[in-house]
């Protein structure tokens, strides 16, 4: 059975790693062959700076892509046309029995689209979850490709009444688990040796790890500027550890801030998931507006605060450590993280690294199309 995995930006890479090694270890019990999966990884380009993108791909030791579609950056329109264009060539070329899409970037739809025109099947890794805020064009994305996928792969129970309240047959939804978990427990011995906190001159559970890149906090000036000084602030009772996005920094320089600081807040380079993974054990608090950080701070039980008006991971919320802040009440939020417990909420079901497994299950059960 022949798999093309999609990988297009930097989230999508810790989702596929873990898929990719489920297979190899598929493969190897099958005997002369007989039942082996034949992927073929497509990386779309969508990510290209070098820490963003190919850094990951060797820490998470995935194999070089065997199609590189190097779309690189543009608006999403066009983003979207390139990969589109791109990547029906290559279906053409190379016809496979099923496209793997994960997460929720502009490749996976465009993937998406490609394939369902073509008649190819479409598995999508990460189904059914929803921010319910359609100015996220990641909102956009997951309902277009969970609307033409035919198997919906989900890792919690919200998203399996999110896709049936859409109409989504139930027997295309199936229930694996957080595959994003699989990858922190297969990395997380490599990423406690790292000692990330002690290598960038901090004590463990004394610091806060910061990671924001979401249009809505960093392209507006007063949005950015109102988030630094809750950084200050933050800074001098302790340590903030903040690897600066290449667009954030952008927009720093834009803005004319990005020579706001103190001696606490620490701006650092964007850094490899390992040390993301050791930095967000070890906080007493993250901020971030990633929806992945949201996901391994829950698994650690590390208190964290997302600066968005919404998730689309509300198991985060609800079992996890998790809470949704704003601007306007960010400097309360952090000071009852602050006065609270240094661990917080449980680990969600099925976030026991065996998703991969799972996932490949399924699709030995669907078979050839």
């Amino acid at each position: 059975m022949k798999l093309f995995v999609v990988a297009g930006a930097r989230p999508n890479f810790m989702k596929v790693a873990p898929f990719l090694h489920a297979i190899a270890r598929h493969n190897q019990r099958c005997v002369a062959g007989n039942g082996a999966l034949e992927p073929l990884l497509v990386h779309t380009g969508q990510h290209y700076d070098i820490m963003m993108s190919e850094v990951f791909f060797r820490e998470l030791n995935i194999p070089t892509p065997d199609v590189n579609l190097e779309v690189g950056s543009g608006t999403h329109a066009r983003q979207t046309a390139a990969v589109m264009v791109r990547f029906e060539e290559v279906c053409h070329r190379d016809r496979p029995h099923w496209v793997i899409v994960v997460g929720d970037v502009n490749s996976t739809m465009a993937c998406t689209l490609v394939a369902a025109k073509l008649g190819i099947s479409v598995a999508h890794v990460e189904a059914g979850l929803r921010s319910f805020d359609r100015t996220m064009p990641e909102e956009i994305n997951r309902l277009v490709t969970d609307a033409l996928a035919d198997l919906l792969l989900t890792p919690s129970a919200d998203a399996d009444e999110n896709l049936a309240r859409e109409g989504v047959p139930r027997e295309k939804i199936h229930r694996v688990g957080n595959i994003m978990i699989d990858c922190l427990v297969a990395n997380l011995a490599r990423a406690r040796a790292r000692r990330a906190p002690v290598r960038l001159g901090v004590e463990p559970g004394r610091y806060a790890y910061v990671t924001l890149h979401r249009p809505s906090n960093v392209d507006c000036r007063e949005s950015l500027e109102a988030i630094l000084e809750n950084l200050v602030r933050l800074s001098r009772d302790l340590p903030v550890i903040f690897p600066v996005h290449p667009r954030t920094h952008k927009a720093l320089e834009a803005f004319g801030l990005d020579h706001v600081g103190a001696p606490g807040l620490h701006k650092i380079a964007p850094v490899g998931y390992q040390d993301s993974l050791c930095l967000t054990e070890n906080a007493r608090l993250v901020l971030t507006d990633s929806g992945g950080l949201q996901e391994e701070s829950t698994y650690f039980r590390t208190p964290c605060l997302t600066l968005r008006p919404n998730t689309e991971r509300p198991v985060t919320v609800t079992e996890g450590s998790n809470r949704l802040t704003s601007l306007e009440a960010l400097a309360g939020d952090i000071q009852a993280v602050l006065n609270g417990p240094e661990r917080l909420g449980r680990v969600p079901d099925l976030w026991d690294g065996r998703t991969a497994e799972r996932i490949v299950q399924v699709l030995l059960k669907n078979g050839t199309p």
